[in-house]
């Protein structure tokens, strides 16, 4: 899977950007606020169809502008594919020049974004982790997103009710009802997810840090479908009272969390820095490597200034485990942290205040 070109226009300070993007691997140049981040946000955006960095698609029109657009050419499984995203009011799709649905498009492209936040996975808050698990689902699994939406609509839904001044109670179990069933689910599918990811992170981590022993779990430890919903059902029914008198939905996986071990330690409480940078390197890796595994095509690595965060065994680490089959577009302020090996195959841009010099 390639990236071939990529066009914008009006995309955040992007008034009209080209970009041959047909090398294996890319390096936008650029100070702060100039617009390379903008760059990958918006091949992330082609993608996913939404923003890492903002819920408001509105922020991602041009200033004073009405609509913006993102065009590439992609190539994949010895296809090329022509994606068209335009927005104005409403998203318009369109796959080689015909119009296609969401989940369509978003088959058309698969990437791993690796950016300076994501170093905030482990010292984050839960809801970071579930992020991080849900975009990660959703790129193996396409009906992945469609069973959050739905999810979210009945914990909307529920909420709603528990903040009416008299809850029907039976309504609520129906509320329960359909929240078992969706949540179970979204449950099943993560903790699948944790299991196919975490033997390609316990490799990448041994690599870097050999003496360390590395794990994952899911909050939830139930396996099945079936045990997963009466752990559900019995949690709801538990701590309904609760739920009234705080009138939100404290139950489902809209609330748990992901744990990540070294040497059988919580390492969101006690690894080091150095130590929370390896696991989510590690785990950034892995899900390329799962991608590959699952669709039988390397995504495209996204990395957004991340190499100045590691030290220099975690630079090289890095930049010596991307495959030669991952196409990679790299930002950074400088070619300083790139040997020059490493800078010989690569195809360079800079880029100040929204436009490529």
């Amino acid at each position: 899977m390639k990236i071939i070109d990529l066009t914008l226009k009006n995309y955040r300070n992007c008034n009209n950007i080209y970009l041959d993007l047909s090398n294996d691997k890319i390096l936008i140049i650029g100070k702060n606020a100039q617009g390379k981040t903008n760059i990958l946000e918006s091949i992330y955006f082609l993608a996913q169809l939404k923003s890492p960095r903002t819920s408001n698609i509105k922020e991602l029109i041009k200033f004073e502008e009405e609509d913006f657009e993102i065009t590439a050419n992609v190539t994949k499984a010895d296809t090329d594919i022509n994606m068209s995203l335009v927005y104005n009011k409403a998203k318009i799709l369109k796959l080689n020049g015909l119009k296609t649905t969401p989940k369509n498009f978003k088959s058309a492209l698969k990437i791993v974004l690796f950016s300076s936040e994501d170093l905030m996975l482990l010292r984050g808050a839960p809801q970071d982790r579930r992020n991080w698990l849900d975009r990660a689902i959703s790129q193996i699994y396409p009906a992945y997103d469609e069973r959050l939406t739905k999810y979210e609509k009945i914990r909307i839904q529920k909420n709603n009710l528990l903040k009416q001044p008299e809850i029907n109670l039976d309504l609520l179990d129906v509320y329960n009802h359909q929240l078992v069933i969706t949540g179970s689910n979204i449950i099943f599918l993560r903790k699948k997810f944790i299991n196919d990811i975490k033997n390609h992170a316990i490799t990448k981590h041994s690599s870097i840090a050999e003496f360390e022993n590395f794990d994952i779990k899911y909050e939830v430890e139930e396996e099945s479908i079936e045990e997963i919903a009466n752990y559900l059902k019995s949690q709801l029914e538990a701590r309904k009272t609760e739920e009234i008198a705080r009138k939100q939905a404290c139950v489902g996986p809209h609330r748990d969390d992901i744990y990540f071990y070294i040497n059988n330690n919580d390492a969101t409480k006690y690894a080091s820095q150095g130590q929370q940078r390896t696991v989510v390197l590690s785990l950034k890796l892995a899900e390329i490597n799962l991608i590959k595994e699952k669709l039988g095509e390397s995504p495209i690595l996204l990395l957004d200034d991340v190499l100045a965060e590691l030290d220099d065994i975690r630079q090289n680490y890095l930049l010596q485990a991307i495959e030669k089959e991952t196409q990679t577009i790299i930002t950074s302020v400088d070619t300083l942290l790139f040997d020059k090996n490493f800078l010989k195959n690569v195809t360079i841009y800079n880029i100040k205040a929204g436009n490529i010099i």
